[in-house]
C-alpha cells in the first residue's frame, strides 16, 4: 500500500520552528558512537543525509572528517550552517541542497555515508540505500538509523497517522531483520548493528513538549550528571548491541560496508 512521502513543504515548515536548539533532542548518542567505534574518522569524507539539525555532523567535523551535508530542505541547511559558523568549522563542513535518491556526487565518492531518523519516511527506502551504495567507496561504509518497531512510540505513531496529527503526515518502521534485509538487499555487508533506547523517555518528552504549548520549558535532560543517570546509562550502554534488546529500543541502526 502506497502512503504520502512528506515533502519539501512539510520539512521546512518543521525545520522552521525547531531554530531554537535547546528545544530540539539530538539524534540517538548511539549514531556518533557507533562511528567513532568503528572507525578513525580524521581525514574521510564524510557524507550526512537528511542532516536535521546537523549535530553529529559538526562533531565528526570538529574531530577532523571532511563532513558535507546533504539536504532538500533549506530549513535544516540553515540551521547546520548556523552551527558551523557558531563553531567554526569553515569549509570542513559543506552544505549541499539536494535529493537524496539522486545525490548530486560521483560513483564511490565518501568513506561514510550516513542518516538517522531518513529511511522510514519512504515507500521505497531500497532506494534510498542503493543510492547510499553507489556514493560509498569501495571498503566504505554506510550507517542507516531507524525506528524501531516493538516500541509505544510506534503505537502513538500509528494512532497520529490515522488522526492525520504526526507530523510527517506519514513513516513506517524496521525491525533488526528487516533493517538489515534492506541493507544487505542494496548490497552492503553487515559490518555492526546497535540499538538505543530513548534517552530521556518518551513519557517525559511528550511532558516538555506539552509545557512548550503553555510558555513552559522543563529541562531536556532532568537527571544529567546524578549518579542514578550515570548507573543507567551504563547498564544500556553494555545492552546497546544486545540481539533481545533490538526488540524494547526507540531505534535501531545498522552499519554496512560495501565490498572492495
Amino acid at each position: 500500500m502506497s502512503h504520502t512521502e512528506p515533502g519539501q513543504e512539510v520539512w521546512n515548515k518543521f525545520w522552521s520552528q525547531k531554530k531554537d536548539l535547546d528545544k530540539v533532542y539530538p539524534s540517538s548518542p548511539s549514531v556518533q558512537k557507533a562511528i567513532l567505534k568503528n572507525m578513525d574518522i580524521r581525514g574521510l569524507k564524510v557524507l550526512e543525509v537528511g542532516a536535521g539539525t546537523g549535530r553529529d555532523s559538526a562533531e565528526l567535523a570538529r574531530r577532523g572528517a571532511q563532513v558535507t551535508v546533504l539536504d532538500f530542505a533549506q530549513g535544516s541547511l540553515s540551521i547546520v550552517g548556523a552551527l558551523r559558523d557558531e563553531f567554526g568549522l569553515g569549509d570542513s563542513l559543506r552544505l549541499v541542497r539536494g535529493d537524496a535518491f539522486s545525490a548530486p556526487f560521483p560513483e564511490n565518492t565518501f568513506d561514510l555515508v550516513f542518516h538517522q531518523g531518513l529511511a522510514e519516511h519512504f515507500n521505497d527506502p531500497m532506494a534510498l540505500i542503493k543510492e547510499n551504495f553507489r556514493i560509498v567507496k569501495p571498503g566504505g561504509y554506510c550507517l542507516c538509523d531507524v525506528p524501531q518497531t516493538v516500541h509505544a512510540y510506534t503505537i502513538i505513531k500509528h494512532i497520529l497517522i490515522a488522526l492525520d496529527k504526526w507530523f510527517a503526515g506519514w513513516e513506517t518502521q524496521f525491525t533488526m531483520g528487516q533493517l538489515k534485509d534492506l541493507m544487505q538487499g542494496a548490497g552492503f555487508e553487515i559490518h555492526y548493528k546497535y540499538g538505543d533506547w530513548m534517552r530521556p523517555n518518551l513519557a517525559y518528552r511528550i511532558l516538555r513538549e506539552f509545557g512548550f504549548k503553555f510558555g513552559i520549558q522543563l529541562p531536556k535532560y532532568p537527571l544529567d550528571g546524578t549518579a542514578w543517570q550515570k548507573v543507567k546509562d551504563s547498564i544500556l550502554d553494555r545492552l546497546e548491541e544486545n540481539d533481545l534488546a533490538h526488540f524494547t529500543q526507540l531505534s535501531i541502526g545498522v552499519i554496512g560496508r560495501k565490498p572492495r
